[in-house]
């Protein structure tokens, strides 16, 4: 299982990288998105200069994934994860500390700007 961040996907949408590629490798029942990618793609579709365009990607790609929520799993893994960063002194965004505390509780691969 594949869990994609919201640099992967943006990558995604404008066809940059290998990023096409490297999802089209792999069966869509095996790629996850979560909710707070959901949630961060939304805001960039509110700033986007072209929404419709946006929206329109965003629904075809959301109908061959699936959609997973943050839970009790994903908290206490993003807690874990987010503690060990800082105590190396390598901190990083509270959105991917819990994005990624998501695929850990999914035991999935996480993939972030990954082009």
């Amino acid at each position: 299982m594949y869990v994609l961040d919201t640099n992967t996907l943006i990558y995604y949408f404008k066809g940059q990288g290998q990023i096409t590629q490297n999802l089209h490798s792999v069966v869509s029942k095996e790629i996850c998105i979560p909710t707070l990618v959901l949630f961060e793609l939304q805001v960039g579709i509110a700033k986007s200069t072209s929404p419709a365009k946006r929206t329109q990607q965003l629904q075809q790609l959301l109908s061959r994934v699936h959609l997973v929520s943050f839970d009790r799993n994903a908290a206490f893994a993003a807690a874990t994860i987010r503690a060990e960063l800082e105590q190396q002194g390598t901190p990083i965004g509270s959105i991917d500390v819990l994005i990624a505390g998501t695929a850990i509780a999914l035991q999935a691969t996480y993939h972030s700007q990954c082009r």
